[in-house]
């Protein structure tokens, strides 16, 4: 299994982990928890934890491709939610 994982770093990391979750809960299996949550689609797992200092996010999936499919879904969809946080980009942990 591969895995990476990365911070946004925002105060609102408690509503984007919600965001997300209720988001995706439309299409895939979501596992709700009160920091966050784990949406688990057909490539991967994405892993939303709410902290002091942002939302923790950790990716996982059993091939290279699944994982970079995994990313970039959660990472566009984080992205467009926190629009008025200004343009930003995830830095991934390998």
């Amino acid at each position: 299994m591969l895995e990476t994982a990365t911070l946004f770093e925002t105060e609102h990391g408690q509503r984007y982990a919600g965001q997300l979750c209720k988001h995706f809960a439309h299409k895939i299996e979501v596992v709700p928890s009160e920091e966050g949550g784990e949406c688990r689609f057909s490539c991967g797992t994405a892993a939303l934890r709410a902290e002091a200092g942002g939302l923790r996010i950790r990716v996982s999936a059993p091939t290279a491709e699944g994982l970079a499919e995994t990313k970039a879904v959660i990472e566009s969809h984080l992205l467009r939610f926190a629009f008025r946080e200004g343009e930003r980009r995830l830095d991934w942990s390998a």
